[in-house]
């Protein structure tokens, strides 16, 4: 017995688990892996670039699939949108900045609206540009995210819901790889899941095994919030998004010495960038969650989705019948 859910319906997909769009990392293998495992496979259209964007969902072939957008990136390249449009994705998700712009194009395409949302504030808007998905990103998710945890922004945004749009569906995201995630994502109103680390350490994600290798040797612990990567690659990201990464050599000398990174940042920067392009997991931020302390191994995403669905259902369904004795 699956678990079912609006989100299913909604999508027409066998499990209520998306993959997260990470920038970089989730290409259309990943998506497409995804997609054929029960759930929605999402391309991260990341920094905007048409190129790269068309190979990927090249990449996906016919799987059905999503994409999804850096917001306040996608404002200086908006032509990419309508490059994403053109390939009819099932949705396509709008993350840190202000969804206005694009949320028409979209509607108008026929497309669902994903709105990924860190706080009541972003919900709100989310809310007002007539998003069909809000994610409640809590601050446990790697790579870039705000100060709310998923333990409690989840049912907060599911009481705004239901009291302003209960029509509008929930996905919860942060901290989540694993059934037990996805089963208490639900219990706390959601109506799925957004996952993130947990197919970025897969084999189908574009990610070098380095940086996949360093992250899976660590736990939780391992992790921390900082700028100093956006910095040192020269990424103009708002000051109200951090980044969580793996803690190393890097975060260990410029990790909150944010002010004196920029200082020398322009100096640094080749250094930095070779040291992108060699995958060096000590030198550079690598951008992952503190779901790695859930993880040990380098999992095909499909088997990741798979196994999630059967635990949340064992566990919905064992605590239920506990509950009745």
């Amino acid at each position: 017995m699956a678990i079912h859910t609006r989100l299913t319906e909604r999508l027409n997909i066998e499990h209520p688990i998306l993959n997260a769009p990470m920038g970089g990392a989730a290409g259309g293998r990943l998506a497409a892996a995804v997609t054929a495992a029960g759930g929605l496979g999402l391309i991260g259209g990341g920094s905007s670039d048409a190129q790269w964007l068309t190979h990927e969902f090249a990449e996906a072939g016919n799987a059905r699939v999503g994409c999804g957008f850096i917001t306040w990136a996608l404002a200086t390249r908006p032509a990419v949108l309508d490059v994403a449009l053109a390939h009819a994705p099932v949705a396509v998700m709008l993350s840190f900045g202000d969804p206005r712009p694009f949320a028409p194009a979209i509607k108008a395409a026929g497309r669902l609206l994903i709105c990924q949302v860190q706080d009541m504030r972003h919900a709100d808007a989310a809310l007002d540009v007539g998003a069909d998905i809000i994610v409640a990103q809590g601050t446990e998710a790697g790579g870039h995210g705000a100060r709310r945890a998923t333990l409690t922004l989840v049912p907060e945004i599911a009481d705004l819901l239901a009291q302003r749009s209960p029509d509008t569906l929930l996905v919860a995201a942060g901290g989540i790889a694993d059934g037990r995630g996805l089963a208490a994502a639900l219990m706390l109103g959601a109506d799925g899941v957004l996952v993130g680390s947990r197919m970025w350490a897969s084999p189908e994600a574009l990610v070098h095994r380095n940086l996949q290798d360093a992250a899976l040797a660590n736990d939780g612990d391992a992790t921390l919030r900082q700028s100093a990567g956006d910095i040192a690659r020269g990424a103009a990201w708002p000051a109200e998004f951090t980044g969580r990464v793996l803690r190393n050599s890097f975060t260990d000398r410029w990790a909150g010495k944010e002010d004196a990174l920029r200082a020398v940042a322009e100096e640094l920067r080749p250094a930095y960038l070779q040291s992108v392009a060699d995958a060096d997991a000590d030198r550079i931020a690598v951008y992952v969650g503190e779901a790695i302390g859930l993880m040990d191994a380098l999992v095909p995403a499909g088997d990741s989705i798979r196994a999630m669905a059967a635990q949340a259902e064992e566990l919905l369904m064992s605590r239920a019948a506990r509950a009745e004795r």
